[in-house]
C-alpha cells in the first residue's frame, strides 16, 4: 500500500454512545480524547452549521495523538446555493475560522452538496475555481460529496480530477438513487459508509466488514484513504470502526 487509511465516525458527541462506547463516569470534556485514541479520524460535522473559534481548533489539535487526522465539513452556505460559484464570501468565512491551526492533523474538507443538487457543468467549474490548494502554509484536500444521478458523468470526473478533488464514496441502503461513484480523481479516497445497523454489534456483519477492508486496501494503492462511519445505526458505529481499523491493521 502506498497510501495510509484513515478510519473513524462523524463527531464524537452523542450521548447514546455514553455507556456503550465511552466508559461509564468519563467526563464530556474527555470524549474526544477517548475517541482519538480508538479511532484513527474524526469527521468534524458541526462546521456544516456553524463556525468555531481558533482556540477551540487548538484544543482539538492538543487533544489527539500524533498521526491523528480530522476531516472538515465544509459550511452548507458554500454548497446550498443555487449559483455555486457566487458563494466567494462563503467561502472566506469558513476558510478563516482557524482550521489550518491543526496543522498536519487537518485531513480533507468535505463538500457536501443537496440530493436536489444538478450537475451544471459550467458552474460547478467555478465553484472548483474558487477552491483554494492551501492556506497559512497548510495543503488543502477537497472531497465533493454529490447526492444527485446526474453527477454519474464522465465530465463531472473529468472536472474532479483537473481541480485535483476527490469524489466521495458514500454508500447509503436507504437512499440508493444517490450516485455510487468510485473514480481515482485526486492522491486520495473518501468514503462515507452509512449502511451500520443496530442488530449487529459492530455495525456490520463480518464478511461486510471484510468487503470494507478490501476495498479501503485497494483504494490505498493510489494514495491516503478517509473513510467514516456516519447515519446508519449510529450507535454502532464506533464500534463498526474499530472493527474496520483492526481488519486493515
Amino acid at each position: 500500500m502506498s497510501g495510509k487509511i484513515h478510519i473513524g465516525i462523524g463527531g464524537w458527541t452523542y450521548e447514546p454512545w455514553r455507556g456503550v462506547f465511552y466508559p461509564e463516569g468519563l467526563v464530556q470534556k474527555r470524549e474526544l480524547e477517548y475517541a482519538a485514541g480508538k479511532l484513527t479520524s474524526i469527521e468534524i460535522n458541526g462546521t456544516y452549521y456553524s463556525t468555531f473559534k481558533p482556540d477551540s481548533w487548538m484544543k482539538w489539535r492538543d487533544e489527539t495523538p500524533d498521526g491523528f487526522v480530522f476531516a472538515v465539513k465544509a459550511s452548507r452556505y458554500c454548497t446550498n446555493r443555487k449559483v455555486l460559484s457566487e458563494g466567494k464570501e462563503s467561502f472566506d468565512r469558513f476558510l478563516d475560522q482557524g482550521l489550518t491551526v491543526l496543522g498536519d492533523k487537518l485531513g480533507p474538507i468535505n463538500w457536501q452538496f443537496m440530493a436536489t443538487k444538478k450537475f451544471d457543468p459550467a458552474d460547478f467549474e467555478g465553484f472548483l475555481k474558487l477552491l483554494p490548494k492551501d492556506k497559512d502554509g497548510v495543503r488543502l484536500r477537497h472531497a465533493l460529496e454529490v447526492r444527485h444521478a446526474s453527477f454519474d458523468t464522465q465530465e463531472f470526473y473529468d472536472l474532479a480530477a483537473k481541480y485535483d478533488c476527490a469524489i466521495v464514496y458514500a454508500e447509503d441502503e436507504e437512499a440508493p438513487e444517490w450516485p455510487r461513484i468510485d473514480q481515482p480523481t485526486a492522491d486520495f479516497s473518501y468514503a462515507r459508509l452509512m449502511s451500520s445497523r443496530e442488530d449487529e454489534p459492530t455495525g456490520m456483519s463480518s464478511d461486510e466488514l471484510d468487503a470494507a477492508a478490501d476495498r479501503l486496501r485497494g483504494w490505498a494503492k493510489r494514495g491516503d484513504v478517509f473513510a467514516y462511519m456516519i447515519a446508519g445505526a449510529k450507535v454502532r458505529n464506533p464500534a463498526a470502526a474499530i472493527a474496520l481499523i483492526e481488519r486493515v491493521s
